[in-house]
């Protein structure tokens, strides 16, 4: 079994603005693993929670505010490539996510070749 380093990339996401990150996403790059394209995962729902501090500028709440709302975890992988990731990251991710601040995560890993 031959072992692929590969970046995991995690975004937590409103369930309502789902299909648009994942479309955003796609619309920067296919998310191809061997013979298939747009390959990602959707976990199930959960929450997420956060506080806006001075100078932020929240979607949901106010300055200062506790806030709990819905989310969802959406995953893909895509070959170690730091340019690859960056473009995701900025034109497929922030372009397309409500918050001011995603919660992204990234993680290197291998997963099997195809």
């Amino acid at each position: 079994m031959r072992l692929l380093p590969v970046y995991r990339v995690s975004v937590y996401v409103p369930p309502e603005h789902v299909q648009r990150v994942i479309d955003g996403v796609c619309a920067v790059d296919d998310l191809r693993i061997g013979a298939y394209a747009h390959a990602a995962w959707i976990s199930a729902p959960a929450t997420e929670q956060f506080r806006p501090l001075e100078g932020a500028n929240p979607t949901l709440g106010g300055i200062g505010e506790l806030v709990r709302a819905p989310s969802v975890r959406v995953e893909f992988c895509i070959p170690r490539d730091a340019a690859r990731l960056a473009r995701l990251v900025e034109s497929g991710i922030r372009a397309h996510h409500p918050w001011d601040v995603p919660a992204i995560f990234v993680d290197e890993t291998t997963m099997p070749a195809a």
